[in-house]
């Protein structure tokens, strides 16, 4: 509750501002906070066939997959992104969101997005996804995410955090750790940051006539 308060009062600051890199410090702070108190958290392993003789524990930690499924979660999103241009309120979402990337420090605003990917990943796959663990963990862990992201009255963030949400889950429940979704997390961020603003600027160059 405090996190989604957080959330949702950093992303109705002005963009730039000082406010906005406190509150979403904040945020950040709530979620790893929470995360770390529950108790151990696990990297997790690569799953998939292995030699028999090899244990649970000797297999490597997941870190190539991850980052190429964060890559086609971008051009998925990119493609989405497109779409989303024909859809007034998904359009007005969206700028609505990148206009902190384009308004404020394009460093410090990556630096904190990336910093709340992993804050969330300690919580959400982490903390919430164990102590959901017995109780459809992917699904529950997922919801939960969703609506503290509708926080921030903002359709678009919603239903990245609904979409991502359960790639994140299934992440975890196949390595059994965080670092997947976390790398998955932080390269899928790293790239809409990147290109999004940028299609946006294009469109807007665009003649009206």
């Amino acid at each position: 509750m405090a996190g989604g308060a957080l959330l949702g009062t950093s992303l109705s600051t002005e963009p730039g501002s000082r406010k906005f890199y406190v509150l979403t410090s904040a945020v950040a702070a709530t979620w790893t906070l929470g995360g770390l108190a529950s108790g151990p958290l696990h990297l997790g392993r690569e799953p998939g066939p292995h030699p028999p003789r090899v244990r649970w524990v000797d297999r490597p930690r997941p870190s190539v997959a991850p980052v190429l499924v964060g890559g086609m979660a971008f051009v998925a999103f990119y493609g989405c992104a497109l779409l989303a241009r024909r859809i007034p309120f998904l359009d007005r979402a969206i700028r609505r969101v990148l206009r902190y990337e384009q308004l404020g420090s394009s460093r410090s605003v990556l630096l904190t997005t990336l910093v709340n990917g992993v804050a969330e990943e300690i919580f959400f796959r982490g903390a919430l996804y164990a102590a959901l663990e017995r109780k459809h963990p992917v699904a529950l862990s997922t919801l939960v995410y969703s609506l503290t992201t509708a926080s921030t009255r903002n359709p678009a963030l919603v239903v990245a955090s609904g979409v991502m949400g359960v790639v994140f889950g299934r992440q975890r429940r196949s390595t059994g750790g965080i670092q997947a979704p976390l790398l998955t997390h932080v390269t899928w961020s790293t790239l809409m940051l990147r290109y999004l603003p940028r299609l946006l600027r294009a469109r807007a160059e665009l003649p009206t006539h």
